[in-house]
């Protein structure tokens, strides 16, 4: 076994010779295998052991093994005391990945902390199959299909080349201590099911189930080199970080696919990105939402925005006529001049009379029903119908922000004044806002 995980470090380029690294310790024989191993390939091996305090004093006797055996084995040793249930329910997040955010975060603190190389973990050959039959029950595009990576950054896992029957006989050849967590045997999570009950029957369909899983995952491993290669060159074509080009995406060999390496990053689950992929001819306003990003349809794009609790649509915001400048919610200055003040022909700014206007102006989010005099027309019009003619989208209209003098709109900001406060010959006195 040791020659199997030499090669496989070799090939995969984990390790350079003599390095110094953490090796995760939690005591079971698969990391006290590890240890071992790379100890005897003379690698500066840091035993980094973590007690999750999970299973009352199973967890406190594993720390205090860990810490004997590689005192008596003159091994390097660190340990931490984490309060995981405590760091879950503060994180709102599963007792599980609470114990691997904190146990990565310490283990990189570690490794700086002695300047090693890389940090080892004990996954193996049959771990990474359940990782693969995981993802394919959670429902994980191509990556999750490949099982657990050798490399990602600066942790790496040696002994995938081999299995856990392979490491329990070199435990055994060695006469390697170890301890034995009793959770494993518990089916009530979804890994140790999987490992418990799923796998064993599909070794009763073909007793080289596991195997041939993991050479599958191999094939799909190269495999996703190329779909990665190509489907970044796609991305680019149909998206711009905002919004995405549906005849271009149409244009791709796979649109559900393309849309799946977008989405699927941001939070948006497979069933909704399956619903986004089902509505690219209908009509505009559909949203799909995952956690943080909202995605709206809108003609020929869906655009991305942030979800924003937006605490400020029912508030008015008033400048004076003394006001110079207003930093929130928008970034406006504001000076009133004389008449013969330069007018630039840019939509940031706004020229109106300023003894048209009753004090103090207000700035507010528009409001269906709002009606203004667009500068250059007679008559009124809708915003709504004004904001249809102009082709804004949903999102566009969420932003649009208005000017007011009492009950009337002066300005929708940055894009369009009001006729009824023009600049006329007689005017005396000229404000003059910029959109920042």
């Amino acid at each position: 076994m040791i020659r199997k995980i030499k090669k496989y470090i070799e090939d995969e380029k984990l390790l350079q010779p003599h390095a110094t690294v953490v090796v995760g310790l939690s005591g079971g024989a698969d990391s006290m295998a590890l240890l071992d191993v790379l100890t005897l390939l003379d690698y500066r091996c840091i035993a980094a052991h973590c007690n999750f305090h999970l299973r009352g004093e199973e967890s406190n006797g594993d720390a205090v093994f860990v810490k004997n055996w590689c005192k008596s084995a003159d091994a390097e040793f660190t340990s931490i005391d984490f309060d995981t249930r405590q760091y879950a329910a503060d994180k709102k997040i599963s007792i599980e990945m609470a114990a691997r955010e904190l146990r990565y975060s310490w283990f990189e603190i570690v490794r700086r902390q002695y300047e090693a190389e890389a940090v080892a973990v004990a996954h193996h050959r049959d771990d990474s199959v359940e990782t693969v039959l995981l993802n394919l029950i959670r429902g994980t595009g191509i990556r999750g299909l490949i099982g657990i990576p050798a490399r990602n950054g600066r942790v790496v896992r040696p002994m995938l080349g081999v299995t856990r029957r392979e490491i329990v006989q070199y435990v055994e050849e060695r006469e390697l201590p170890f301890r034995t967590d009793s959770s494993n045997k518990q089916d009530i999570y979804l890994r140790n099911s999987i490992r418990l009950n799923v796998i064993p029957l599909l070794e009763t369909l073909n007793p080289a189930a596991k195997e041939a899983i993991f050479r599958t995952s191999h094939h799909l491993y190269e495999a996703e080199k190329i779909y990665t290669e190509e489907i970044g060159r796609l991305k680019q074509t149909v998206f711009d970080g905002v919004k995405i080009n549906i005849p271009a995406l149409q244009k791709t060999p796979s649109p559900l696919s393309v849309l799946f390496e977008i989405l699927s990053p941001l939070g948006f689950t497979p069933s909704v990105i399956e619903d986004v992929s089902q509505c690219l001819e209908s009509s505009s306003g559909k949203q799909f939402f995952s956690e943080k990003y909202r995605l709206i349809k809108d003609r020929e794009t869906f655009i991305l925005s942030d979800i924003e609790s937006k605490t400020d649509e029912k508030n008015d915001y008033a400048l004076s006529e003394s006001t110079k400048e207003m930093t929130y919610p928008i970034h406006l200055t504001m000076n009133i001049n004389t008449p013969d003040v330069f007018i630039h022909k840019d939509a940031r700014f706004l020229y109106v009379d300023a003894d048209k206007l009753s004090f103090p102006l207000k700035l507010r989010r528009w409001q269906p029903g709002d009606r203004f005099v667009p500068f250059g027309m007679k008559g009124m019009k809708k915003l709504s119908d004004y904001f249809t003619d102009r082709k804004f989208s949903l999102a566009d209209k969420e932003n649009v922000w208005v000017l007011t003098s009492g009950a009337d709109i002066v300005w929708i900001v940055g894009e369009r004044a009001d006729e009824r406060f023009k600049v006329e010959e007689a005017t005396k006195r000229v404000l003059v806002i910029e959109q920042k």
